[in-house]
């Protein structure tokens, strides 16, 4: 067992917790602020590339807490897209209404 890979991997999880909880308060607000769908979105992409890389160099620990963040930050930008676009239709109904 690598101990760089097991530090590595709790700093993994740790940071899919972390966005979890991002998607949890995203979900109770219903809305997007102070947070930037492309910005999340690169991140998530770094993480698919984790999945790939984390294994073929033999970093178990790594991948596996690595699913938890890809999966996490994928999650996370579905709900950014998701309640961006709704804001902007109900801002627009709301316009045409006027």
């Amino acid at each position: 067992m690598n101990w760089t890979d097991v530090v590595n991997g709790c700093f993994e999880g740790l940071a899919g917790l972390m966005v979890a909880f991002s998607c949890v308060k995203t979900y109770k607000d219903k809305k997007v602020r102070g947070v930037a769908p492309v910005t999340v979105a690169f991140f998530t992409l770094w993480g698919f590339w984790n999945i790939y890389f984390y294994p073929v160099n033999g970093l178990t620990w790594s991948f596996i807490a690595g699913l938890v963040v890809v999966t996490a930050n994928s999650i996370w930008v579905g709900m950014l897209i998701y309640y961006t676009r709704k804001e902007k239709k109900q801002n627009a109904t709301s316009e045409a209404s006027v």
